[in-house]
Formats: C-alpha cells, sequence, structure tokens
C-alpha cells in the first residue's frame, strides 16, 4: 500500500502536490462557512429561503461577470497573480460579510464579493491543465476532489459545531485559511501558463476579450454547458437547500446534516483515486451520463424518506455520481479548449456552476415556502433524467472530437 501511494505520488509534478496541499487549506475556511451560509442568513436576518436565494443569485450573476474578466486576464497575464489577488479578497470578505447586520447592506456587498472573490476561479482550472498531460487531467481533477473532500470530513463537523455558538468565527476562520493559502501558493508555486503561447503576449487586450466570440462559437462545447447547467441545477441543491430542508420539514439540526456531509467527504478521501483511474478511458460524455444517473436516484430519495439512516443511503449515491461527473467534467473543458484559450473557456464553464447557483435556491425556496417541500425532490429526479439523455445524446456527436490525442511535450513555465 505504501509504495502504491509513493508510486502514485512520483506520477504527478511536485508543484501540483503543493497546490493540493493548498487547495486543501482553502478548502477547510470554505467548508466550514458556505454548508451553514443559508442557514446563518435565514437565522440571521429572520427570513426565508426565498429572500436567501436572492442573495445567493445575486453572488452568482456578479460572480459570473468576474469569471469573464478573470478568464481573459488568465489567458493574458497568467495564473499565479490572478489566484493570488483572489484568496486576499476573499478573506477580506469574509470578514466583512460576518460583520454586516441588515439584509439590505449584505445585498450590495453580495454584488462586489461575488465579482470580485470568483475572478480567480478560471486561473484555478487552467493551473492544472498548464501542469498536466491530457491523460493525467481528469485524475488529477480527481486528487484535488480527494483534497476537498478532507476539508468535508473537517470542516462541516467543526462548522456545526461553532455555529451553535458563534457564526462569526465561521467568517473569521474562512479568512484565516484564505490568507494562509496564498502564502503557499506565493512562496511555493510559480507562474504555469505555457511560454509557448506567444499570441497572448503580442494580442492587444480588446483582442484577449474577443476571444471569447471563439469559445461561443464551439458548439459542442456550449451543449456541453447547457446540459452540465442542468445538471448543476440538481447537485447544488445539496448545498443550499438540503441543510434547510432537513431542519425545517424534519426537525433534523445542522449537526445532523454537517455530518451526513463529512461522510460524503469521507468516501470521496477514500474512493476518489480508485473511481477516476477506472474511469480514465472511457467516453466521458457516457461517464457525465453515468454520474448524472446517481443524482437521479440520491436526489429523488430525499423527496420519499425520513429515515435519517435512508438520507444517508441516498447521500452514499450522490457521492459516487459526484466521484464520477465532476472531475470528468472539469477534464472535458480543458479537452475542448485550446491551449491558449485555456483561461476563457473555463471562464464560460463556470456558467454551469453559476447558472445552477442563481437560480437553483431561489426556485427551490420558493417551492419550500409555498407548497409541498418534497417537490424540490421530484423535480430535481425528473431534470436529471433530462440531463442523462442529453449527454447520452451529445456523446453521439462529439465521441471523434473528444477521443483522446497524443500526449505532448509539456511546456515549461513562463518566465
Amino acid at each position: 500500500m505504501i509504495q502504491q501511494l509513493r508510486a502514485t505520488y512520483r506520477e504527478y509534478p511536485s508543484r501540483f502536490w503543493v497546490l493540493a496541499g493548498a487547495s486543501l487549506v482553502d478548502g477547510v475556511g470554505r467548508t466550514l462557512l458556505f454548508p451553514f451560509f443559508t442557514l446563518y442568513v435565514t437565522q440571521r436576518f429572520n427570513v426565508g429561503m426565498t429572500e436567501a436565494g436572492v442573495l445567493l443569485a445575486i453572488f452568482s450573476v456578479s460572480g459570473f461577470f468576474g469569471n469573464m474578466l478573470g478568464g481573459g486576464l488568465t489567458d493574458r497575464f497568467g495564473r499565479r497573480g490572478m489566484v493570488l489577488f483572489g484568496l486576499v479578497f476573499s478573506a477580506l470578505s469574509a470578514v466583512l460579510m460576518g460583520l454586516v447586520s441588515r439584509l439590505v447592506v449584505f445585498y450590495v456587498l453580495a454584488v462586489f464579493v461575488g465579482f470580485l472573490s470568483d475572478i480567480a476561479g478560471p486561473a484555478h482550472g487552467a493551473m492544472v491543465a498548464d501542469m498536466l498531460p491530457e491523460r493525467q487531467r481528469a485524475e488529477g481533477f480527481g486528487v484535488l476532489r480527494v483534497a476537498g473532500n478532507v476539508a468535508w470530513i473537517i470542516g462541516p463537523t467543526l462548522g456545526g459545531f461553532l455555529a451553535s455558538r458563534s457564526y462569526m468565527l465561521l467568517f473569521v476562520l474562512d479568512a484565516v485559511c484564505s490568507l494562509i493559502t496564498a502564502g503557499i501558493v506565493f512562496r511555493l508555486i510559480p507562474e504555469t501558463r505555457p511560454e509557448a503561447r506567444q499570441t497572448a503576449q503580442r494580442e492587444s487586450f480588446a483582442a484577449t476579450f474577443r476571444g471569447y466570440r471563439r469559445a461561443l462559437a464551439d458548439g459542442g462545447f456550449l451543449w456541453f454547458l447547457a446540459i452540465a447547467i442542468i445538471m448543476n441545477l440538481v447537485y447544488l441543491q445539496m448545498y443550499s437547500t438540503f441543510s434547510v430542508y432537513l431542519r425545517d420539514v424534519h426537525g433534523i439540526p445542522p449537526q445532523g446534516y454537517g455530518i451526513l456531509t463529512s461522510l460524503s467527504g469521507a468516501l470521496v478521501v477514500l474512493f476518489q483515486f480508485w473511481v477516476s483511474r477506472r474511469i480514465n478511458r472511457q467516453p466521458p460524455m457516457v461517464m457525465m451520463a453515468l454520474g448524472t444517473a446517481f443524482y437521479l436516484v440520491g436526489f429523488t430519495m430525499f423527496g420519499f424518506v425520513s429515515a435519517y439512516v435512508l438520507f444517508a443511503a441516498a447521500m452514499l449515491l450522490i457521492t459516487i455520481g459526484e466521484m464520477i461527473a465532476i472531475p470528468t467534467s472539469q477534464a472535458l473543458v480543458a479537452r475542448f479548449a485550446p491551449e491558449d484559450m485555456r483561461g476563457r473557456y473555463m471562464a464560460i464553464f463556470s456558467l454551469a456552476w453559476q447558472v445552477p447557483s442563481a437560480v437553483g435556491p431561489w426556485a427551490a425556496g420558493m417551492i419550500m415556502d409555498n407548497v409541498n417541500p418534497n417537490w424540490v425532490w421530484y423535480l430535481a429526479g425528473i431534470l436529471s433524467a433530462v440531463a442523462v439523455a442529453g449527454f447520452l445524446g451529445l456523446h453521439l456527436k462529439t465521441r471523434a472530437r473528444l477521443a483522446e490525442r497524443p500526449a505532448q511535450p509539456q511546456a515549461g513555465p513562463a518566465s
């Protein structure tokens, strides 16, 4: 076992493992706060899920524009500086959000926080694609998910404990983790943008952003984006609506939700790399359909069960689905994207998360506040079925394009 771990470690460049460690630290801070954010908003401002959904929608809409700006800047100026800026601003914004006492002020703050905190999103994905050859990218994104889910073991459990005492502690600890991560990146990770990309250095600033038109003309990529949006409308309910649903409909406290998410994280830590190895050579769109099929069953179960152990069983199925779908989707974006446009493709693909974040909590809140809350999960099953069919159809249209290309020599980091 130890020899196998050592062999796996040697397969990847050392700076990739540094990035994975930095992601773990940042993830602990994020998962201390994020799973309990809707609980905080509804309790702090005495509002329902509808108002909380509007706030999350503001974050998502402004975050999209931040991602679009960040994608262009990432391709033009590099990855490292954008990552550092995002981390430092994230630390500042976490403290500010913890100090806000009026909901209307929170709405205004959310515009700026969403825009600037998400500006580094494309740089993270592009950095991984720069570091790893195509054959290792799905596994590499899987390794980062393992790091992220170690954080899910630590963060929600600790966050659930602290949330019952002081939500401000969650905001402060999130800020501290962001600053520690920034220090790691600053000291140990060099710029990763390939030197071979001279075009971005010669083109004008305006031309860099006009390059988005090239990505928006990529029909196969846009269909993939549209189906991923549907899939993530379902998946993100686990991190926005599910905690409130457990509390208000089934009387399960935040600690119970924290345990479920931590168990999910533990499963990813134990099995993500094994799953990634098993699916690595399979048609990626078929794997997207398979992962979404697990979502279909797991999320639909939420609307039919009431025993805590059955919620845990449904979470197990959802976790299997995400171990298949999420790393595959990230690697697919890198495969669709030309090397000189990775940042911009990553920025556009952020819509796969930003649109569901904007629409999903608000729509679910309307359902929970006005009709039978179980309909959130019935509709989740229907949307999952649509996404499964969409991915299978897209497999037939894109399988020639997405066939794995021969490995190319990796360019060194930019000076």
